[in-house]
């Protein structure tokens, strides 16, 4: 499918000479795909922009490497942007392996390696950065690609794409990959408006073709059948059968009745191990452990394979399990070439940092033929993995989601465990867009003839479920640009605040907001029509049932608003009961995921939407916020018991001790004998209120209808009706100008704070400050340079205080009371503190999404690390993983390079690098490429 999408007239198109196009075709030993010529050849004749969305793995990025082939030969630059760091790194090695290394680039967050070359590999915000400074390596610049543009949806970096493709020159083309995604055509009608001559071509078709497949106890079945003489797809009755004799084979809980020890594959018992009991890890949901699913893949020709599994702890128990289990995948000989290759590429690491950092385990299983792969893993042992897998040498790799994000590692089959995922905030079930994306990665173009998915099967999971997700291929992209202050900032700066507000209207947020409005409009139109029916219908012979309906409206919601007044008194009094909690403390929480016995280990924590929130540590040894939501009513303490000096909720041993003593000093039964009711006094008022309108109802004709409830249906679909049409409305008025509307509101608050002028339309020099800060907490590291806060500071303190803006605790609860290094760091924190909680109302008062708050749950281990701590020290007592720290790391190099850049103060310059220098040393330093 090709289509064109063309704006106002623009430039003439940058043709080429088409014999570039044949001689790059040359340079391959295969045929290109019908889509991938028409691309080329939109590409070749100019077009301004050109947007391919087509299947993972089905060779789009040919496009962009046609770009780069034609800056080569044209004289021009190329710049290839992907979304992460790690796929700019394989597309840079790709580029160099081609065109060599004086020709190709990289310029990432933390490595700049040949920058002025005429092909650049780089990260998308770098060259948003680039920019916004006018940086002279734009000069020459004639293509920008822009691979996985499809991130743009990133609720956290989305807005980036979009600052980039509204603000390129008009006379750089731009080449644009996408994933398959279901309104790519209203993508490149956006592209069309904003950059002009717009090429859309779209492939839907795989290269290689899926089968879906579940897994039922030991057996692979089908997920689908054909239907005869027709083309729709019906489940498996097979499957159907097998799943119905699985649930009768095992008890609730999935444990099968002969559950017995492990059998290798030729159905002997392993050596060296005696079993008589279930194997209880590694069963995903109580289906087949781990290694029973690889023997099953092993069995059937389905390696190499990617397993994933939505927890970074599931990946590495994998590999524990298929240790246990036994399991070899490759020759030993190859395992042996393995284990050299893996010595050779981390002989730079500290031996004494090996266990650590999780060594012997990972190259043990990379010599038996699998390994992990997931973001808390260091990131040299993640690329060792990428290349082994990609090279076809290890066959199986368990890995959450973000491999499927774009890194080319393609397999012979994926397994998914769950479709239920954690997304932040709670788990979730996986979206059909989420199932493509992921099973996307199933089948090697050339390698193999057909690829495979398989959900693995466990009780509770509905099979039609499955079907569902297998089936459907709509993968929306929905825009998440959002405008900041570093973004305001710049662009009044450049063009200033008219022309950024009109540049701000041209972004894809706010064209999918003004389309939907048009069929909001057409949907307002229909339900008034909708109405004068319901109006007709509900006429009674014996007065005016309209007014009839009124009053049984009225008094239905009186009545609810009473309940609602009570639910919301007894939330204050929750309130207030949360806020009297002291540590030491013991409750009874009632209900919900925290439900039991507590103690108080730290009061009032300020919670999320400003309630007191203390932090409490359940019977099972948990720490959590205890939040209004838990409660069904005011909450007291009925005993009390102390909490030992030097408790600290990061420690595990001591969390399992004080959960230990509170389950032994609090006898059974007290809790409840000493909870009382707070019944709430009845609402006079609200009782004369109930009888007057009843009073009305039955003095009114319409009460004696024979028909009146026939008439009240037709009235309260009225109603309903009503409410839906006026919310449409207000939808309407609501959503024209929202992305502009926003930039005004932060630029008001911009001028309060003064980082513009007070008119709003030129920067300050504070604001040329904010201007070099790109940091998600943008305003606050500027608010912080600008009262000094860290100007005190040396650099293992730097480091510590500024870690709280680069942190944020994966698990509720892991952010309580932190020990921090001194009295200095102690003290930036709680000034810090103090210009969050500032900016956090102000922000709240103009209707902006508030910073997020610091957290100083590493400024301990930071500050350990900055000073010269070993590895091992500095990672005792932490959940933090070798890998986890590592990114951190480079994140806080990132945020105090641009504090460095943005600071006049010569003293907090020279801090600031020699702060980076000393987190950049050993471990940190040696994966700069990561």
């Amino acid at each position: 499918m090709s289509s064109s999408a063309t704006s106002q007239p623009s430039r003439a198109p940058r043709r080429i000479d088409g014999s570039h196009l044949r001689r790059f075709a040359d340079g391959y030993d295969f045929p290109f795909d019908d889509f991938q010529r028409r691309a080329l050849v939109a590409v070749q004749e100019g077009r301004r922009s050109v947007l391919v969305a087509a299947p993972t793995g089905s060779g789009k990025t040919l496009v962009g490497e046609f770009a780069a082939y034609l800056a080569l030969q044209t004289g021009t630059k190329t710049f290839y942007t992907t979304p992460i760091k790690a796929l700019s790194n394989q597309k840079y090695a790709d580029l160099v392996a081609r065109h060599g290394a004086d020709k190709v680039g990289l310029l990432t967050g933390d490595s700049s390696i040949n920058g002025e070359a005429p092909v650049v590999v780089m990260t998308t915000e770098v060259l948003r950065n680039m920019i916004y400074a006018g940086s002279d390596t734009l000069r020459g610049l004639g293509y920008v690609v822009m691979d996985e543009v499809h991130y743009l949806a990133d609720r956290f970096r989305g807005a980036v794409w979009e600052e980039v493709i509204i603000q390129l020159p008009d006379d750089v083309q731009l080449v644009s990959l996408s994933a398959t995604v279901s309104n790519a055509e209203e993508f490149g009608e956006w592209l069309g408006t904003v950059r002009g001559d717009t090429e859309l071509i779209v492939e839907e078709t795989r290269p290689v073709p899926l089968w879906q497949h579940m897994m039922v106890g030991p057996s692979i079945l089908d997920l689908f059948v054909d239907e005869e003489n027709s083309d729709r797809l019906r489940l498996n009755p097979e499957l159907l059968q097998r799943i119905s004799q699985f649930d009768a084979k095992t008890d609730r809980h999935g444990r099968r009745e002969d559950a017995g020890g492990p059998k290798g594959r030729r159905g002997n018992q392993r050596r060296g191990r005696a079993h008589d009991g279930p194997v209880r890890s590694g069963r995903p949901s109580r289906g087949p452990s781990r290694a029973e699913v690889i023997d099953a893949l092993d069995r059937a020709g389905l390696l190499p394979a990617i397993t994933f599994i939505f927890s970074r702890a599931g990946c590495d128990a994998a590999v524990t399990q298929l240790l246990s289990w036994g399991t070899r995948l490759i020759p030993a000989a190859e395992g042996e070439r393995i284990r050299q290759l893996v010595q050779e590429r981390v002989s730079y690491l500290p031996e004494e940092d090996l266990g650590v950092l999780g060594y012997w385990e990972f190259v043990e299983g990379l010599g038996r033929g699998f390994a992990a792969h997931h973001a808390g893993m260091l990131p040299t042992f993640r690329e060792i993995v990428e290349e082994l897998f990609t090279e076809g040498r290890i066959k199986a790799v368990f890995a959450t989601e973000t491999l499927a994000l774009g890194i080319n590692m393609p397999a012979r089959t994926v397994v998914l465990e769950r479709l239920v995922k954690y997304n932040g905030e709670t788990h979730a079930d996986i979206t059909p867009g989420e199932y493509t994306q992921l099973t996307g990665r199933a089948g090697r173009r050339g390698i193999d003839y057909e690829g495979h998915a398989v959900v693995l099967y466990n009780r509770g999971l509905d099979p039609h479920e499955v079907g569902g997700l297998a089936s459907t291929r709509t993968y929306p992209l929905r825009s998440s640009f959002v405008p900041t202050s570093n973004m305001a900032v710049n662009l009044v700066d450049q063009v200033g605040r008219p022309a950024a507000r009109e540049l701000l209207l041209q972004s894809f947020a706010q064209f999918q907001a003004d389309k939907s409005v048009v069929g909001v409009g057409t949907a307002v139109r229909r339900n008034e029509e909708a109405l004068e029916g319901y109006t007709e219908a509900m006429r009674c012979h014996l007065g005016d049932f309209a007014q009839y309906a009124a009053v049984r409206r009225e008094l239905s919601d009186l009545q609810k608003a009473a309940v609602r007044r009570r639910a919301a008194s007894r939330r204050a009094e929750t309130a207030v009961s949360l806020e009297a909690l002291k540590p030491g403390d013991v409750v009874q929480v009632p209900s919900g995921r925290r439900q039991g016995l507590a103690i108080v280990i730290q009061a009032n924590v300020g919670g999320r939407r400003g309630s007191a929130e203390p932090m409490i540590l359940t019977q099972d040894a948990q720490v959590r916020r205890l939040e209004d939501s838990d409660l069904d009513g005011p909450i007291a303490a009925f005993t009390t018991l102390p909490i030992p000096k030097g408790f600290h909720s990061r420690n595990p041993k001591a969390r399992r001790d004080l959960a230990a003593t509170l389950r032994a000093k609090v006898p059974e039964g007290m809790a409840e004998r000493a909870a009382k009711a707070n019944a709430p006094e009845p609402d006079e008022q609200t009782q004369a209120d109930v009888e007057r309108l009843r009073r009305r109802l039955h003095d009114h004709p319409c009460d004696r209808c024979e028909h009146r409830e026939e008439h009240a249906r037709w009235a309260e679909r009225w109603w309903r009706l009503r409410r839906e049409t006026d919310g449409l409305q207000r939808k309407v008025s609501g959503r024209t100008q929202t992305v502009a509307a926003t930039f005004d509101r932060i630029c008001d608050l911009l001028a309060e704070l003064g980082y513009l002028t007070p008119d709003g339309e030129k920067v300050t020099d504070e604001g040329r400050v904010l201007q070099r800060i790109y940091a998600e907490k943008d305003l606050l590291v500027a608010e912080c340079l600008r009262q000094d806060v860290w100007r005190r500071l040396d650099p293992p303190s730097l480091v510590a205080v500024v870690s709280s803006l680069i942190h944020q605790a994966r698990r509720e609860g892991e952010g309580g009371s932190v020990k921090v290094p001194n009295d200095q760091v102690a003290e930036a924190l709680e000034h810090m503190n103090r210009l969050w909680g500032e900016l956090h109302d102000r922000q709240l008062g103009k209707r902006l999404a508030p910073t997020g708050e610091p957290d100083s749950g590493i400024a301990w281990m930071m500050h350990r690390w900055a000073s010269g701590g070993r590895l091992e020290l500095v990672l005792r007592d932490s959940e933090l993983s070798a890998g986890d720290f590592v990114r951190r790391c480079k994140q806080l190099v990132d945020l105090m390079d641009q504090i460095h850049d943005a600071s006049s103060d010569p003293q907090m310059r020279r801090t600031t690098r020699a702060g980076i220098d000393a987190v950049l040393r050993g471990v940190v330093a040696a994966d700069r490429l990561d």
